[in-house]
This record gives structure tokens, sequence and C-alpha cells, in this order.
């Protein structure tokens, strides 16, 4: 059984070639993209396990997702396939100015679709981290119900919970994403917030703040992103601060917060101090966003390790 289990959607992502308006794009790459899957596919190349519980559409962009993340060492055992709803997909588009936009078309998707009996209770139980984003939740009333129970399944057995707000308003509204939150907060041992969700989501950029709103909830450990300036931790009373490492130049910030999350996840399973996990989490953010793609640039066990004794330089 995987040491990590994940749920959430994962799409096909078309990224644009042109550094245009996707009016004007013609040539396009096709890759994956989501947020649990990333972190499970960071994590096994950090030397963890991990597993997926989703439902993808029983066409081309499912199968390739699956082979996909077969083939990365993630277990897709509890992945169903329907024949009733199809795969979400998403564009990027890409302008001079280095902005990009994403565009989704994933409502009715068959992992919205997704509801409570997807779960296998045992598969959950042999874990030792649930690792839940805030964007799941937000693609459907089921799929929140499905979080929720999964959650509960984990706390009944002693599973530690771990989320990320990864907060998406173009799936649903502030008030919508609040109300939700505040109800799965509850059932959380580790988050990772960010400054800007905290600002939204509790009306203040400050990390102290942020972290003491969370605590509110009975959260143990609360590890504020704070950007390239790195992370704040707090466990118990204990406050850390962890700085960024430095990039010369930031290739593709996709999937950058998963890996970190990821870094996160791989240190509190080998039982490191609250400054290694961040100082972890830290180095594999740096590293994922000098390189363009999503899991395509999350780096091996090794080449971190090498960066963080200074052995190399971020030359990927």
């Amino acid at each position: 059984m995987p040491e990590v289990v994940t749920i959430g959607e994962t799409m096909v992502v078309f990224d644009s070639l042109n550094a245009t308006r996707l009016r004007y794009s013609y040539n396009f790459e096709c890759h994956t993209g989501g947020a649990e899957t990333n972190t499970a596919v960071a994590l096994t190349r950090l030397g963890h396990t991990a597993g997926w519980i989703s439902r993808l559409g029983e066409d081309e962009f499912g199968y390739k997702i699956l082979n996909q993340f077969r083939g990365e060492g993630v277990d897709v055992s509890q992945v169903q396939m329907s024949d009733q709803e199809v795969t979400g997909i998403f564009f990027r588009q890409r302008l001079d100015n280095g902005e990009s936009k994403n565009f989704y078309y994933r409502k009715g998707s068959a992992a919205s679709a997704m509801t409570p009996d997807i779960l296998n209770e045992d598969y959950i139980k042999n874990s030792k981290i649930m690792h839940i984003s805030g964007i799941t939740p937000a693609i459907s009333e089921s799929a929140a119900r499905t979080v929720e129970r999964a959650m509960q399944i984990a706390k009944e057995n002693n599973i530690l919970v771990a989320f990320d707000p990864n907060l998406r308003l173009k799936v649903w509204t502030l008030e919508e994403a609040k109300k939700t939150l505040d109800r799965l907060m509850a059932y959380v041992d580790i988050a990772l917030p960010g400054v800007e969700e905290g600002e939204l989501l509790y009306g203040t950029s400050d990390p102290d703040k942020i972290a003491a709103a969370v605590k509110n909830y009975g959260v143990k450990t609360v590890i504020v992103k704070v950007g390239a300036d790195g992370c704040i931790g707090y466990e118990g009373n204990n406050r850390e601060v962890s700085s960024g490492f430095k990039v010369k130049k930031v290739v593709d910030a996709f999937g950058a917060g998963d890996a970190f999350a990821a870094g996160i996840l791989a240190g509190t399973l080998e039982g490191r101090s609250l400054g290694e996990r961040m100082k972890l989490a830290n180095a594999v953010g740096a590293m994922t966003v000098t390189v363009k793609g999503n899991i395509e640039a999350f780096p091996m066990r090794k080449e971190v390790e090498d960066f963080i004794s200074g052995s190399t330089g971020i030359n990927r």
C-alpha cells in the first residue's frame, strides 16, 4: 500500500507554443495537469510511494493520463474509468510579457462525478498520510462529500491529513470556498496555505496571523508559503523561518506549489524536524521552477540532495 494517498482530478493540458492569445495559437504541446498527481509524482521522485484516487473518462485522454501516472510509479489501482463522462481538459495561454492564463473545460467531467462510494476504506487505512488540495472539493458538491468522507476515514484511523488550500476562484466563489474549507479544516493535521490565500480566506497577509487563524481549527502544523522568500513554519510553540533558494531564472512555475507539498510530506514521512522539512520543500520547489513543464520539471532525490549540500547549483 502507498505511504501517501491523494484524491483529485487530473486533466490533459494543451500548452500554447505561441506567445499570444489562444485565438491566434495554432500549435500546442499536450501534458497532464492535476495538483494531486503532481504531488504524487514529486513524492515518487523523492523515493516515496503514492497512490491516487479519481475517475477518468474512458477515452483517449483518460488512458493517456492513466498510462502516464502508472509509468511514473504512482499507484492507480483506485482510479475508475467511466463511459458516461469525459476527461477534463484545459488550455494554457502564454503572452510575451510572461503572463499565463488557464482556460478550463471540466464541467461534467468524470472526476466531478465522483461520490464517496469510490473510496476503498482499507486503502486509506493502510496509508500514512492523506493529501488533499482545495481544488477537489471545488469541482462539485459530490466531490466535496467524497473528500470529506476520505478525511473522516483518515482521522478515524490516525492517518495524518495534509491540506493545501490551492484556492482556485475560477472553479468556485470565495464565499463557497470559505464555507466548505471552514468545515474541512477540522480534519487537517498539516496545512500549507500561501500568503495570498491567507489574505482571501482570513483577511490578512501576515503569516503569523494566517497561522493563528488556521491553528484555531486544531491544526497541529502550519507552514505558510511566502513565495520566493521561502516559508514560515509553526508547530506547537515552535516558529521557524526557512529562506527560499535563489534561482537565476524562473522558467515555469507550473506545479511548484505541488512539488513544495511533496517536500513537506517526504520530510514528514522521514521524521525530519520542522526546519529540515521546510528546507527540503523549498529546494524541490526552487528546482521545479527552473524547468519547463509540469511533472517533467520535478527533480530526483539525488539532485535535490546535491543542490541542498551545495555540491551543485541549479544547472538543469
